[in-house]
């Protein structure tokens, strides 16, 4: 009797880690011979839509191409945007996004990947302002308007950061830093990253020069929440790729840091 429960159980857990590999998104893209990841096309460096060709470049494209060549797969990036970027991967849409911040309501839905880097939150002006902006407080007045893009973290963060501000919401393809640069809004809030190419690409623009950047994040790929099966293949290409580099050498190329 031991022995044919041992044995049921066994042929259990088979039957079910089998299962679940038919169900997988890894099955799915394996069988098909295509990679869908959702993109935004708006975040530079990250993501960068040419709409003449309705081509991407930036990091995150370079990492997803990578990852569909040693799946031996074609890639085929997903128009998605900010507020539905979760709900893309929670539907079907495509396999995974490129890189998303980590944070708890989008873990409630989604699932996500192992980090391979890190960014804070910073406040862009134009250089107008450079006497009137100096740290966090002073852009925290109830004359003052911060803007934010609809569904990204910013738009969390500047009820959080500047609660007497007003709030200026945009929706995409609409960016916040466009309000700035329209005189729309005195400020707005975006990552380090961005920020750098920001303040190259705008010269009228510069960081404020806070004490210290807010909300140190780490970035991550989101993925189907009850897909271990994929979530695995992914974290262990992640992790094979940071030790031979792909992630320093392409923060690099694209300039992720001053």
């Amino acid at each position: 009797m031991r022995f044919l429960m041992a044995a049921l159980a066994s042929l259990t857990l088979v039957f079910g880690t089998v299962q679940a590999q038919a169900q997988s998104a890894l099955n799915d893209i394996l069988s098909n011979g295509v990679l869908k990841v959702g993109t935004t096309g708006d975040w530079n460096p990250m993501t960068m839509k040419d709409p003449e060709t309705n081509s991407y470049t930036g990091y995150d494209i370079d990492v997803m191409t990578a990852l569909a060549a040693d799946l031996g797969v074609e890639i085929e990036f997903v128009p998605t945007d900010w507020k539905t970027l979760v709900n893309g991967v929670v539907a079907g849409k495509y396999h995974m996004t490129g890189s998303a911040s980590i944070s708890p309501k989008r873990a409630k839905a989604a699932g996500y990947s192992n980090s391979y880097f890190s960014l804070a939150t910073v406040p862009l002006t134009l250089k107008e302002n450079a006497d009137r902006f100096k740290d966090w407080d002073d852009l925290n007045q109830a004359d003052i308007k911060v803007a934010a893009t609809l569904g990204t973290t910013q738009e969390k963060q500047v009820k959080q950061f500047f609660p007497d501000a007003k709030h200026v919401i945009v929706e995409a393809p609409a960016r916040d830093f466009q309000e700035v640069l329209a005189g729309r809004a005195d400020a707005h809030i975006t990552s380090n990253v961005e920020a750098y190419k920001l303040v190259a690409k705008y010269p009228q623009m510069m960081i404020v020069p806070v004490s210290t950047p807010k909300a140190p994040t780490p970035i991550a790929m989101l993925l189907p929440q009850a897909d271990q099966v994929w979530i695995n293949y992914v974290n262990t290409w992640i992790a094979l790729k940071t030790e031979r580099g792909m992630f320093a050498e392409l923060g690099r190329k694209w300039q992720l840091s001053e």
